[in-house]
């Protein structure tokens, strides 16, 4: 028979609390047995972003009510678990040790092996469990916290190809929305307005536009954004509408100029390998409709399989964390000792060079 790894995981890092069993075949076929989450939004809406002793607190209150709920949806007990897996950076750093000390106190108490995970690597390794997709291939991470081209060699292996050099494509949606009077989160706010909008009113810059570089900017046109508010007041919804509907208009044409160059240069580096090259788009903001028709478009353009996971599976949860844990079982790679600490900090290609700086805590990004 067919023999099958199933593993427990844990997602802590930011607002959502999640604990997810998930199960792989030898042959690498993977199976979700049950996903839960729960978000924190009502908690941090009035505060307009996530307040990190807030969210800590929650995870606290939440975490072991949710694992036992994800064992008795699988129908396991922890004896049929194979492994706990458990995020332990980047992110909130009080967030981080709640999951953690979970997973390493569910290890201990079972004997089970404790893989602490790069919520980053399980970003980047969704793809494989819900399409099977081969490696290599380009991953855009689009989130709250993160704008990065990478590129997926394989388990543990990246190449960093592009970063923000400042603000996160998500930090900048929802800027935008705050200072526009939208509610939190931004993201799903602007994208509503901007469906009335007139694209075409602000010239909004484009950032790095041009530039052979794959990096990402976005503050200079979240200012651009606050000087149309600002020169059109008293604003009327109207106003709103137009200002989101050209700001997601200059993003979009951003990604496709940045997206676009990296699509290129994927196809420069394999050139003549026998690869089925794809790209492959993961965090919250890959919710939005008008970037996945961009990113879909140039895919097409340029050969590529455009792959975007399930939206339960592109913003934070624990099935990824589960995954990228059965990726290591399967390669016999080794487990975490109970001693391993988090890491609010933790670059996902630490050969790269940090475009934000670095602190105590480490490279920025």
């Amino acid at each position: 028979m067919m023999a099958v790894l199933r593993v427990l995981g844990i997602e802590t890092s930011c607002d959502e609390t999640a604990a997810s069993v998930v199960e792989r075949a030898d042959d690498g076929a993977g199976r979700i047995l049950a996903d839960v989450v729960l978000s924190q939004l009502d908690e941090h809406a009035a505060y307009g972003g996530v307040v990190p002793e807030i969210a800590a607190r929650a995870h606290v209150e939440a975490l072991d009510s949710l694992i036992r709920e994800a064992l008795a949806r699988s129908n396991m007990s922890l004896s049929d678990i194979d492994a706990v897996a458990a995020t332990a950076g980047p992110g909130l750093i009080g967030g981080l040790i709640v999951g953690l000390m979970t997973g390493k106190a569910i290890s201990m108490a079972t004997g089970k092996p404790l893989y602490a995970i790069n919520h980053l690597e399980g970003h980047a390794l969704t793809a494989r469990l819900t399409d099977g997709l081969a490696f290599p291939y380009l991953l855009l991470l689009v989130s709250g916290g993160h704008t990065q081209l990478i590129l997926v060699k394989g388990v543990g292996d990246y190449e960093r190809w592009g970063t923000t050099i400042d603000d996160a494509l998500g930090e900048a949606f929802d800027k935008t929305a705050k200072l526009l009077g939208l509610p939190y989160p931004g993201g799903p706010a602007v994208e509503k307005a901007a469906q009335t909008g007139d694209a075409q009113r602000f010239a909004f810059p484009r950032p790095l536009v041009g530039e052979t570089r794959l990096d990402f900017s976005f503050s200079g046109l979240k200012t651009a954004v606050r000087q149309a508010a600002e020169a059109a007041q008293p604003v009327t919804d109207q106003d709103v509408a137009d200002i989101c509907a050209s700001f997601q208009n200059a993003v979009c044409r951003t990604m496709r100029d940045r997206i676009g160059r990296g699509l290129k240069r994927f196809k420069e580096r394999f050139a003549g390998e026998a690869i089925q090259p794809a790209l492959v788009v993961a965090g919250g903001v890959a919710a939005n409709k008008a970037l996945r028709s961009v990113l879909t478009e140039i895919s097409e353009q340029n050969g590529f399989r455009f792959v975007a996971p399930p939206l339960s599976l592109c913003t934070d949860n624990a099935a990824m964390i589960a995954w990228a844990g059965l990726e290591r079982m399967a390669l016999d790679l080794p487990f975490d000792p109970v001693t391993v600490s988090p890491r609010s900090r933790w670059p996902l290609d630490e050969n790269a060079a940090s475009k934000l700086g670095s602190g105590k805590r480490g490279a920025k990004a």
